[in-house]
């Protein structure tokens, strides 16, 4: 666990692509792991944040007010 963890407000769920849309256009942010997939093919404003390379650190350039999509072609 990361040392500044906050418990998430809301678990993990799964969205439509029209669902992934309409969050993009409220202000939500897209995260795409491992970089491989975002090198091959990502949503427009979407950031590479591989989960392997996760520190308090490099999740610095979220935007804790704004909601996190993360996807992958695996769906982890």
């Amino acid at each position: 666990m990361l040392p500044d963890h906050e418990p998430a407000a809301q678990a993990p769920t799964p969205v439509s692509r029209d669902e992934v849309r309409r969050l993009v256009e409220a202000g939500a942010q897209l995260e795409v792991l491992p970089r491989e997939e975002f090198d091959d093919e990502h949503l427009p404003g979407a950031i590479s944040l591989p989960l392997k390379s996760l520190t308090a650190g490099t999740a610095a350039v979220l935007d804790r007010s704004r909601p996190v999509i993360v996807y992958c072609w695996d769906g982890l």
